[in-house]
């Protein structure tokens, strides 16, 4: 629900809490109708994200014996799951290490190190991915990639970093 949607939406406005309520485990979106999918979907937009959701959870069903994936390429090969809703998911939900580039973490890391090239390209994209992975504290992994996200949205901000 995150992804291209802001927090403050999803949680203020009762989307998850909604969700949850009828899909409460794995089985339950993995068995639901795409009407019903659908319908507790309705007003986030983007809705193949809510279809690929239930793919996944049909995966996770069929191919996990219902228990989520705890690898890093179990979880990227999930419908609708890149490199980095994966790496969140195993950093956040599971305290795994995985690293995590979003723009907050590609600007502190464009800027703690340097870095001049574009960085929404790939080989800008490859050099970051790097770095984080090479930096990521494997102990703490969710402690860090938050603290990571929160150091670019909150002080090396986009525009008068403090």
């Amino acid at each position: 629900m995150l992804q291209q949607t802001q927090i403050a939406t999803v949680l203020g406005r009762g989307y998850y809490t909604r969700w949850m309520e009828l899909f409460p485990d794995v089985q339950a979106l993995a068995a639901a109708t795409e009407a019903e999918i659908l319908k507790a979907w309705e007003g986030l937009g983007y809705y193949n994200r809510a279809r690929n959701l239930q793919r996944a959870a049909q995966v996770v069903v069929t191919a996990h014996s219902g228990k989520f994936p705890d690898t890093l390429e179990a979880v990227a090969a999930l419908p609708g799951v890149g490199r980095y809703t994966a790496g969140a998911v195993l950093s956040f939900a599971c305290n795994k290490p995985a690293p995590i580039v979003d723009g907050n973490v590609a600007r502190v890391l464009a800027r703690l190190f340097q870095f001049r090239q574009v960085i929404n390209t790939p080989s800008g994209q490859r050099t970051l991915w790097l770095w984080a992975a090479a930096l990521l504290d494997v102990k703490q992994p969710r402690l860090y990639n938050s603290a990571l996200m929160e150091l670019g949205q909150h002080v090396c901000t986009a525009r008068q970093p403090s």
